[in-house]
This record gives structure tokens, sequence and C-alpha cells, in this order.
């Protein structure tokens, strides 16, 4: 859903990774939960920290700082995990993103949200669905459904198989 398909209120989780303020809709949120122990699966990517278990179930956990080349999200006070849902080629997989600390819910009306910026043809960034404004900052609303590749996601799902043997 691109932004000029944004004609609502619309309600969003927004959270912190370093100084800059993230965006995911609520609708695609599961729960936030308190950091926990990762467990990490060999020969995975960079991004990908390794699975937990959420009530029996193998959920695989990325560092959403580091796919966005950003440093490694470094366990805090405030550091959490985001259960979201993720859907990729008509497949969804349930995953935990890391990040610095979760913000509040808000609702952002569609004459608040601006395009994502066009940064040349090089940089990709369908993953952003638009930029939030509040006060005198930008919220990066994400489509968590374009962050991940299917190819990063088939990586994702081999993780939680691997994991579950």
């Amino acid at each position: 859903m691109a932004v000029a398909e944004i004609n609502q209120t619309t309600q969003y989780l927004t959270f912190k990774l370093g100084d800059e303020v993230f965006a995911l809709d609520i609708s695609k949120v599961r729960e936030v939960l308190d950091f926990t122990t990762v467990t990490k699966v060999p020969r995975t990517p960079e991004f990908m920290r390794g699975v937990i278990n959420l009530r029996g179930s193998v959920v695989p956990v990325v560092d959403l700082r580091l796919k966005f080349g950003m440093s490694r999200t470094e366990n805090g006070v405030n550091t959490c995990v985001i259960i979201t849902e993720v859907t990729v080629d008509g497949d969804t997989t349930v995953l935990g993103a890391l990040a610095d600390s979760v913000q509040e819910v808000l609702d952002l009306d569609a004459d608040h949200i601006a395009p994502a910026p066009k940064i040349g043809t090089k940089l990709k960034t369908e993953f952003i669905k638009g930029m939030g404004k509040r006060d005198d900052r930008f919220i990066i609303i994400l489509d968590v459904d374009k962050v991940f590749s299917s190819d990063e996601l088939a990586l994702v799902k081999q993780d939680e198989t691997a994991a579950a043997l």
C-alpha cells in the first residue's frame, strides 16, 4: 500500500532505532515482548539474530538496525521484540523484529503522511510506505511486507525449521 492508497486515519505502532522513529501498521503487529534470550542459528545472515520460543512456537528474530545498515541492536532496558506478520508472495511468516524501544500507538491522518523520498534509482525505498509528520519530526512508516525479500524470508523459514528439529 503506497501513500496514495492511505486515505483514512490509520493506527501505527511507533518504535525507535537509534535516533529515528519508525512505525508499523498496527494491523501487522501481534504483540510486543521484552527482550529475551535469542538462540543463534548457524550460517544465517548477520541481520538474522536467531529464534525465540513464543508459547511453544519457534519465531525468527531479525535485527532491523542491521537490516537498515545501522549498528547492531544492543540489549538495553527498553530493548524489545515486536512480533509481526510478514506476507511475501502470498506466504505469511510470523517474525520478531528487534527495536531499541517502543514509543506509542498513534493515529495518523492521511493528510499527515507524505510520500517516501525519491533517492535516485539505485537505492530501493519501496519498503517505506510514507513519511508521517508529527510535531516537528518525521516518522518513517514501514511496509513490513516489503522490508524483506522472498529470498530473505526463505532463509528465515529455514532457520525456523532447523531450530524446531
